[in-house]
């Protein structure tokens, strides 16, 4: 047989779930604490920032050869272990070998000076805490968070990863496996998107609060016939 003639053996899907099963079960036997990444239904991410999180994977050109792949594998439910910490995530991704490989994404800190702007824009714009992980806040707002190259998430540039796999491709699918897994997460918890980014996310309400507060001082003077209680006013706030 040539060097192109060989063909890697048809594996479906269904044999793919089976075998990330399978070994799951095998490693959480000796680690109980794994948290695998495993999708209901067809979408990855449903939630405001698991769907961002991953559109924003797909605007950036180095990408796109390789993301349909990563797609697959957490669909199969490949990526058997994902934490998320300040500013780097660590997976655990089952491929065609015998052992998963290891990957490590590392994701550079937001500037000062992209914080800083960011904040300046967001005044009186965040209600609550619900709001701000809900994703239901202006749309003007939004804009501003996924600003390509301006907002809250990611460039191509400052995104870092490595895999103990032997592809020679820059980003393989076990890495745009555990990328996509990441937005998954942000599903079931947004706040590891501000842990991730390294960003104090209370310092957005607290923007807003302080404002709002300022402005209640301002109109005290006036006649009203309701007083707040300091119950009230964090009820009011969201808080």
């Amino acid at each position: 047989m040539g060097r192109y003639d060989y063909y890697p053996e048809y594996v479906s899907a269904a044999q793919k779930k089976a075998k990330a099963k399978k070994q799951l079960e095998k490693l959480k036997k000796k680690n109980p604490d794994l948290q695998p990444v495993l999708i209901v239904g067809n979408p990855i991410a449903t939630t405001w920032w698991g769907k961002a999180w991953n559109k924003n994977l797909e605007i950036y050109a180095d990408y796109t050869n390789r993301i349909s792949r990563g797609r697959s594998y957490v669909r199969h439910g490949a990526v058997l272990d994902l934490k998320i910490e300040t500013a780097v995530v660590r997976a655990l991704v089952q491929g065609s070998g015998r052992k998963p490989y290891e990957i490590e994404i590392n994701i550079l800190p937001l500037s000062h000076e992209k914080w800083e702007s960011i904040l300046s824009l967001c005044n009186h714009k965040i209600d609550s805490l619900a709001e701000l992980v809900e994703g239901k806040f202006p749309k003007e707002l939004v804009e501003i968070f996924t600003l390509r190259g301006e907002g809250l998430f990611p460039t191509a540039q400052e995104i870092k990863f490595s895999c103990s796999c032997l592809d020679w491709a820059g980003m393989c699918k076990h890495v745009t496996a555990a990328l996509y897994s990441i937005g998954a997460r942000f599903d079931e918890d947004p706040t590891l998107f501000f842990k991730l980014r390294n960003i104090d996310f209370e310092v957005l309400l607290k923007k807003t609060i302080e404002q709002k507060m300022q402005s209640l001082l301002e109109n005290a003077d006036n006649k009203s016939s309701r007083v707040l209680d300091d119950k009230d006013v964090f009820e009011l706030f969201g808080v």
